[in-house]
């Protein structure tokens, strides 16, 4: 995810509850937020509703500090016949110079559910 035009799904404003005792941001936190924006690109491309069933190679590379602008980037990088992978990557803006920082990242995989909450086929591309 190269592309300096790309859109954010998300950016958020972290506050001081979600401080950790170090100062930094809980990486619980940056957790939910990458999980919220895959579940947006993933219901799109599901056409429905889906879950979350895994989180592959995701490490933090920096930390989020109280009045960085986080912006959470998402877009398919897998498909397959109930699961679609979407990689999943967190910038902080920094400053009055707006400095960006890569995060972290990571590859969240969701399934297709079905009315009885089973995985369902994906529908066509």
């Amino acid at each position: 995810m190269t592309n300096p035009l790309r859109n954010p799904v998300l950016r958020v404003v972290p506050g001081p509850a979600d401080i950790n005792s170090n100062g930094h941001i809980f990486g619980g936190w940056v957790l939910s937020q990458m999980d919220i924006a895959g579940g947006i690109v993933a219901a799109s491309v599901c056409q429905g509703p889906c879950a979350t069933v895994a989180i592959d190679a995701m490490q933090f590379i920096a930390p989020i500090h109280l009045r960085d602008i986080i912006s959470v980037y998402a877009e398919v990088e897998k498909r397959g016949r109930t699961s679609v992978g979407i990689r999943v990557e967190v910038v902080a803006t920094r400053g009055y110079h707006h400095e960006q920082i890569k995060v972290t990242s990571g590859l969240f995989t969701f399934v297709a559910l079905d009315e009885d909450m089973r995985p369902r086929p994906l529908p066509a591309a």
